[in-house]
């Protein structure tokens, strides 16, 4: 393909010198040092594996248990879910309060907001060493509903009734001048600027690891590929137009972009973060009867304005260095999985079964209940025809 960007013919060598891979010890010593900084003792990356780079047991492991977490390098909340959640912008916690949660989704509501009509753009936040608790690839994240089967029980009343809250009555939820019963039960880090709180291989470029798609013909494959760089290409011309930096030219070549957006393509992760919005109303509904009318005198108004999907969590997409380098298994040993004590955006690694040290630990890219040729097909973008046993065994 020639050279449709300016910066990629004048800083040839510079480009190509960033894009090196690094080589195999420094690889290794990188994940040593991030493994040993983030405490993840119980597993090790591999970076020349049977798959290439893999995340290997350190220690055994019982099913259920907590295999390792991982602090995103880049992540992103979708821009429509902002409407609903408050988070910080680099750990993804919850943030403000009980009120001010609730008080700022019905103000947005009241100016005629709504999560419907809102832009499919994200916005991207680098995540800071010094982020603390003060927020698809790989299969999507399980459901957070696994852990709340009795939403029902505080529905509001209706979904085809629209509730209204008095403007002013919204106002002194957000400036907290009125307090909710057992709010404090919830307490959430300040609405302040958070305080606190990867080295990869080459990549292919995002044009050339997109699989071809079914409805298109391969004699148009090259024409499809030169669709996808200029597509990137405008992308990058917007990326530019917001915060181009001389110093950091190489970067905005459409070469260095097209290997990051690649590496992101087929590495993301599903953001999800509970609400604690969700949490305040079952938290009134398992209330003692007496003490329960009382509160919902207060909070049954509240409840109907904010409607059905008054339990919306944070959900967003990122990227983590460790859990990246897991390969896939349609009868995978692990999975993404939240518990209720996960309240920021880590990434969180269950074990499904028993895994013993020095067993890969390996998740599933798509849903492993689909029929075969159908996993076949999503791996696809993958670049690779999955051999795992369970796919061995439905090919014969």
């Amino acid at each position: 393909m020639e050279t449709i960007c300016s910066i990629d013919a004048a800083l040839a060598s510079e480009i190509s010198h960033l894009l090196t891979s690094p080589s195999p010890p420094q690889v290794q010593e990188y994940f040593d040092n991030l493994i040993s900084t983030r405490k993840c003792h119980g597993i090790k990356v591999k970076p020349n594996g049977e798959f290439g780079k893999g995340v290997y047991a350190d220690l055994d492991f019982k099913e259920g248990e907590l295999v390792f977490k991982d602090q995103m390098l880049v992540g992103a909340q979708h821009c429509s879910n902002k409407i609903d959640c408050l988070v910080c912008s680099f750990c993804f916690c919850f943030i403000g309060s009980i009120e001010l949660q609730i008080g700022r989704r019905l103000y947005l509501q009241g100016l005629g907001v709504s999560m419907n009509h809102g832009s499919d753009m994200e916005t991207f936040k680098h995540i800071s060493k010094d982020c603390s608790k003060t927020d698809s690839n790989n299969g999507e994240y399980d459901s957070l509903l696994e852990n709340h089967d009795n939403l029902g029980n505080c529905a509001s009343s209706s979904s085809k009734q629209i509730f209204t809250i008095p403007k002013d009555v919204v106002e002194s939820l957000m400036n907290g001048e009125l307090m909710l019963p057992y709010s404090k039960q919830f307490s959430l880090p300040p609405p302040v600027p958070c305080a606190g709180g990867c080295g990869e291989a080459y990549y292919c470029r995002w044009w050339d690891c997109v699989a071809l798609p079914d409805d298109v013909d391969s004699s148009d494959e090259s024409a499809f590929r030169m669709q996808i760089r200029e597509l990137a290409f405008t992308s990058l011309q917007l990326l530019k137009a917001a915060i181009f930096d001389k110093e950091c030219e190489p970067l905005f070549s459409l070469e260095t972009y097209g290997h990051i957006i690649g590496m992101f393509e087929l590495n993301n992760l599903d953001l999800v973060v509970a609400s604690p919005v969700e949490d305040y109303f079952l938290y009134i509904d398992d209330l003692p009867y007496t003490e329960k009318q009382e509160a919902e005198q207060v909070t049954q108004p509240f409840l109907d304005a904010l409607g059905d999907d008054y339990s919306v969590c944070c959900q967003g997409t990122g990227f983590f260095p460790l859990q990246s380098c897991m390969n896939h298994s349609c009868c995978p040993n692990a999975k993404a999985f939240k518990r209720e004590e996960d309240r920021d955006g880590q990434a969180t690694l269950i074990a499904l079964g028993p895994i013993s040290k020095g067993e890969e630990v390996t998740i599933s890219y798509v849903d492993e209940d689909l029929p075969f040729e159908e996993r076949q097909a999503l791996l696809a973008d993958y670049g690779f025809k999955c051999k795992c046993p369970k796919c061995l065994q439905e090919e014969t």
